[in-house]
């Protein structure tokens, strides 16, 4: 009789033994989804970054090469097929889906109500709050997605972004932001 209490008393502490262990190990892993996901989101704002400059820079580059008069796109879809020409060009390969909310980029208005910029439909708050490239220097400190405005260059002085003074002329209430120039 005395073997077989001697294995109950040592089942008892086996049991607690993985039952610690088990615990231990959600811990852990619960950490590391917290570090996953913050990881996910930081990458996110990179690709958000590099996604709205090149929105940016094939608005700008739509501008640039109007013939006759210079004017900016006044729908997305121009920027992938501009039939302005014989032979179409095309400024961006694809109209980019915004990689923080999935979600089509919102174009901004300029002041004749064409696409001079596009931002980030998501109002979630940016994890990343300095340390922005020169172009994008505006959006420290915001606090939300939807407020960093991807402008082609050519644009700024007439629209003033979020948390920046005016340099030129400025929208009777800021830059307009509509859906209809989206692609569906």
């Amino acid at each position: 009789m005395r073997a077989g209490r001697r294995r109950g008393r040592e089942r008892g502490f086996t049991y607690l033994g993985v039952l610690f262990i088990v615990g231990v190990i959600g811990l852990g892993l619960a950490g590391t989804g917290a570090t996953w996901t913050i990881a996910a989101r930081r990458a996110h704002e990179r690709q958000l970054l590099w996604t709205g400059k090149q929105y940016a820079r094939a608005i700008q580059a739509y501008w640039q090469q109007s013939p006759g008069i210079r004017q900016y796109p006044s729908r997305l879809d121009d920027l992938v097929a501009d039939d302005r020409f014989p032979v179409q060009r095309h400024h961006l390969r694809e109209l980019y889906r915004d990689p923080v909310s999935g979600e089509p980029f919102a174009p901004v208005l300029s002041p004749e109500g064409r696409i001079a910029g596009v931002h980030s439909p998501s109002d979630a708050t940016p994890l990343k709050q300095d340390g922005f490239s020169p172009p994008w220097q505006a959006f420290k400190g915001m606090t939300r997605y939807s407020d960093w405005l991807f402008i082609a260059e050519s644009a700024r002085p007439a629209l003033a972004t979020p948390g920046q003074a005016a340099q030129g002329p400025q929208p009777a209430q800021g830059p307009q932001v509509t859906q209809a120039a989206q692609r569906p």
